[in-house]
């Protein structure tokens, strides 16, 4: 037995600094001071505290749930004037022979302010009035990859930080037992990847670690087999007491580093398991994210195949747990929305999925006073077309191409303005005709929300002051309340 819980002791040391992921733990050294320079003060006062973003991967038809449009149905089979399809790049539709696809959708108008939703959205049109629904937003990306840059990093360029990661490097984390940016996954994975949530050239304190919502949160966090807590305990502080000699005998600042990195690993295998443990939640909660919803059953597994419901209600209870516990940023990622064909059957599968869940959070967040402070965000890379899309080779129209000239997404809490719509597009929803938001003025406002100025965060990178809006980027004021 000695022996067999030696070598343990032995594969814990070589993992937990490694499984657990020098980037969740790293990320909680900031706060001790030992790894990095203390957080930034913010530009000004800050309205939101912590954020929870929700990225619907793959382009949700904003022309199905944002964005009404009558005339889609009246051109419903007619072309499209070549002028606005000349130069146009699409992903696979085949622009020659292409036509208007109208919505089977019905719309009702939600709230005092009257926005309107579609049918497969009755549970965010409860909360309508803490919403800002964005129309006219806009990019340069038309694949997924580099419109998922765009929107995570500013920039559809690799090895650029992260939104989360810009946040936590200018303002810090005021969780000292978990990672300042969490991300929480469901579905069958984003094309983009740990690109999505990383540091790029900031350092990797500031990065996103991936949580899971069953198991031990973080791989490698628990002790394995035949190592008790004490035995862990003893293990730590004899490794603490070698480094502090090494450190002594090198000054390598790196080696206190990787102390500090084994003794709040420690910590975190208290912290973690505890705050995914649902079983304190009343049932009420459960109820109202419906994580015990029956799932429908769907011929597709482009948005996961079975257990998403579940799996997307806990990441969203989940999400509200980790900002009460000061976590600064979660994201929370699902794929995919990227609906080519079958519109009809996956996109009100995927919104049965999201609807209530993501309603709930807004309203749990509220009733615990957690609002006003926590930006909640709801994202994509860009939007659908109102073209229906004739692939090469496959029969039949029954889905959208990428569209990024104009698409739609909200924003809630934290300093927003609510129950308002900005910015219109054309009858079809081809372009913005009102109020254009690009992603970088997006992420000014963002920032903008947590005291912090756009020009001013900055990081200096082989010879360049970078920042989150690269060289662009204004502040939407009709977005701040």
């Amino acid at each position: 037995m000695y022996p067999a819980a030696l070598q343990a002791r032995r594969d814990f040391l070589a993992t937990s600094a490694n499984g657990v992921g020098l980037l969740a733990l790293a990320s909680l050294l900031t706060d001790d001071g030992r790894l990095a320079a203390a957080p930034l003060a913010p530009h000004f006062a800050p309205k939101a505290k912590n954020c929870i973003c929700i990225y619907l991967e793959g382009a949700p038809s904003q022309l199905d749930l944002f964005d009404p449009k009558p005339r889609l149905n009246q051109l419903h089979g007619q072309k499209l004037p070549e002028s606005l399809t000349r130069n146009v790049r699409f992903a696979f539709l085949q622009k020659d022979t292409a036509t208007v696809m109208g919505s089977p959708r019905r719309w009702t108008r939600h709230g005092q302010c009257g926005m309107e939703l579609s049918e497969l959205l009755p549970h965010l049109g409860s909360v309508a009035d803490d919403i800002c629904l964005i129309r006219s937003m806009h990019t340069e990306a038309f694949n997924h990859h580099p419109g998922q840059l765009l929107m995570n990093t500013g920039s559809t360029s690799f090895g650029r930080p992260s939104l989360g990661a810009w946040l936590t490097y200018g303002l810090g984390s005021e969780s000292r037992n978990l990672p300042g940016y969490v991300v929480l996954n469901a579905g069958r994975g984003t094309s983009g990847g740990t690109s999505n949530w990383g540091s790029g050239f900031l350092p990797s304190t500031h990065a996103g670690t991936l949580f899971r919502n069953h198991g031990d949160p973080v791989l490698n966090l628990g002790n394995p087999p035949g190592v008790s807590d004490e035995i862990q305990q003893r293990t730590i502080e004899a490794v603490r007491d070698l480094n502090g000699t090494r450190a002594a005998a090198v000054g390598d600042p790196e080696v206190n580093a990787r102390t500090a990195a084994y003794e709040l690993a420690f910590r975190m295998q208290a912290a973690a398991p505890e705050l995914i443990d649902l079983s304190k939640e009343s049932q009420r909660t459960l109820d109202a994210y419906g994580l015990d919803r029956r799932e429908p059953d769907v011929k597709a597994d482009r948005g996961g195949g079975r257990g998403q419901y579940r799996q997307f209600a806990a990441n969203c209870l989940l999400a509200r747990r980790l900002v009460e516990r000061g976590v600064r940023f979660v994201s929370l990622f699902h794929a995919s929305w990227d609906h080519h064909s079958n519109l009809e059957v996956e996109l009100p599968f995927n919104c049965g999925m999201a609807d209530q869940p993501v309603a709930a959070l807004i309203k749990d967040l509220k009733q615990r006073g957690l609002l006003d402070t926590t930006l909640v965000l709801w994202l994509s890379e860009f939007g659908r077309t109102p073209l229906g899309e004739n692939r090469a080779g496959r029969p039949g129209v029954t889905g959208r191409d990428h569209h990024p000239f104009a698409f739609s997404v909200w924003a809630a809490g934290g300093g927003i303005k609510g129950g308002q719509v900005i910015g219109e597009t054309d009858e079809i929803g081809w372009t913005v005709t009102k109020d254009p938001v690009h992603i970088n003025d997006l992420h000014a406002t963002l920032l903008h929300l947590f005291g912090l100025d756009h020009l001013r965060l900055t990081y200096r990178f082989q010879g360049r002051d970078f920042r989150l809006t690269d060289v662009g980027g204004k502040v939407v004021t009709k977005l701040l309340a």
